[in-house]
């Protein structure tokens, strides 16, 4: 049985590689949120990678626009929206983003280049954020919070009460909690 559980430890291991595929072969730069939004033109050309949760997608003629509300980044990419938001920009995409896929508060990464700043409404407010041009970007699933009665996954016997995969532990989905 032991042998067992280490064979399933390598494997989910192994699949937590970092960053999704999509986003990690981008070369970036460490720039805040924050610094690109004070000094848009200062930054502009730099690549970046930042992500957040989408607030708004408008599909235009040529291009989409994604407002998104940025935090910062765990290891594996993904936005650690229990942290302080670091403020919003905006991704720009030539490809066509579906709304009902690419919907409120959905959690996105995004590599791209910075291209200064674009105006944006929140509520009655308009403001000035950067403007990403997505060079890749990647949309993360949403996991349900399901217990399913007894095992390590379908059908297991074990730990009580944490299920199938994807495997909720203590307050966060395995593997992006630990």
């Amino acid at each position: 049985m032991r042998s067992h559980l280490i064979v399933v430890a390598c494997l989910f291991l192994s699949a937590c590689g970092g960053l999704p595929s999509a986003v990690r072969n981008v070369p970036v730069k460490d720039v805040p949120v924050r610094e690109a939004s004070e000094n848009p033109n200062l930054v502009a050309g730099t690549s970046v990678r930042w992500g957040g949760l989408i607030m708004n997608v408008d599909n235009e003629k040529n291009h989409t626009l994604v407002q998104v509300l940025s935090y910062p980044l765990n290891f594996y990419g993904l936005p650690e929206v229990t942290k302080p938001s670091q403020g919003r920009f905006v991704m720009k995409t030539s490809e066509f983003l579906d709304p009902a896929v690419y919907e409120k508060d959905r959690q996105i990464t995004v590599a791209g280049v910075l291209q200064g700043d674009i105006e944006v409404e929140v509520g009655n407010k308009t403001i000035l954020v950067p403007l990403l041009a997505a060079k890749a970007h990647h949309l993360w699933p949403v996991y349900q919070n399901v217990p399913s009665g007894y095992g390590y996954g379908p059908g297991g016997y074990g730990y009580g009460g944490y299920g199938p995969a994807p495997y909720y532990w203590g307050g966060s989905y395995w593997p992006y909690g630990w």
